[in-house]
Parts: structure tokens; sequence; C-alpha cells
């Protein structure tokens, strides 16, 4: 059966740019800033799957955490 969608979960790299890890699936990708990110969640996808087995979108799920001392 082919999902129709995938989620990536996105957080900020330490040493910069942004990672995304996609929720179910053995694919990780990065990238500088935001619009190549995409880009690169993109071509990891199309590596991935074959054409019939790809998922027609992607969800990016951007995740932050704060560290704050009190």
């Amino acid at each position: 059966m082919v999902s129709s969608e995938i989620v990536f979960a996105v957080e900020e790299a330490p040493e910069g740019g942004y990672i995304a890890r996609a929720l179910g699936e053995s694919i990780v990708t990065e990238a500088d800033d935001l619009q190549s990110l995409r880009e690169m969640v993109r071509d990891a996808l199309i590596c991935h799957f074959e054409e019939a087995e790809r998922p027609r979108v992607f969800r990016l799920h951007l995740v932050r955490d704060e560290v704050l001392a009190v």
C-alpha cells in the first residue's frame, strides 16, 4: 500500500543548518537553510522510493528545543 504522505521531523543542527528525519522510514538529510532542506528531502524521496511507491506529498514538522537558565 502506497502512503500518500510522509512526515519528516526537522531539527536545528548543533553546527548550524537543519536535519530532517523521516518518521517510519530510514531517510535522513540535512541542509544549511529551509529552502535547501525542502529540495534535499524531495531528492531523498526520489532516490529512496520507486515512482509508483513514492508518497505524493511530504510534511516538514519543525521541532525546536530551548533550554533556558532559571
